[in-house]
């Protein structure tokens, strides 16, 4: 017996089809893949970030947005957690093709996805200068940007300033966890 083969679904075609669907989805290059709901700690965590943002890019030359509108990567489609886009962006848009700064909050279940595959499609993606991860059960992210020809990553904690030189602002890191109680670790239950 033989496995059906499956077509691969054109970038176009997936826009179409996702054009008259009720829910989200993203686009892996291949099909179609539904988006999943989030945590209340995710929530917050996006609330805060886009809230900064807003504040900190008001009357610049730069927008931001949150996962109300996709994103094209490397032929595939994503909805970032929140993106910064430096060029004009007409009313009827849905589609962004040069997204400057682009945020993920890990969930369980993303971590892979957010960590590898997004990763590599957003290196590969020339306008993403900073790709931000924010962790969602501690106040701690893991920053990629573009060095040259090198994709550097580096690990952001605690009370310090996220940087974004790419659109010259900075975002207080504890102020994106506001309003989250974390439960103490281990290491902190053994020295409390």
């Amino acid at each position: 017996m033989s496995a059906a083969r499956q077509e691969h679904m054109t970038l176009e075609a997936f826009l179409d089809w996702e054009s008259r669907q009720e829910f989200k989805h993203e686009f892996d290059g291949f099909q179609p893949v539904a988006m999943t709901g989030v945590t209340a700690a995710h929530s917050t965590i996006q609330f805060n970030l886009l809230g900064l943002l807003f504040n900190r890019l008001r009357g610049h030359r730069c927008q931001a947005h949150g996962s109300d509108l996709k994103i094209q990567v490397v032929g595939r489609i994503r909805y970032p957690d929140a993106f910064i886009v430096c060029s004009p962006v007409p009313p009827g848009t849905t589609v962004i093709h040069d997204p400057v700064v682009v945020f993920e909050i890990l969930s369980p279940g993303t971590s892979y996805k957010d960590r590898i595959e997004k990763n590599g499609e957003y290196r590969e993606t020339p306008s993403i200068q900073r790709y931000v991860i924010l962790e969602q059960s501690r106040p701690a992210a893991t920053v990629f940007s573009r060095a040259g020809d090198d994709w550097v990553g580096h690990i952001v904690l605690g009370e310090t300033d996220l940087a974004l030189p790419e659109v010259e602002i900075t975002l207080p890191l504890t102020e994106l966890y506001q309003g989250i109680s974390f439960s103490p670790t281990p290491d902190e239950m053994q020295t409390g």
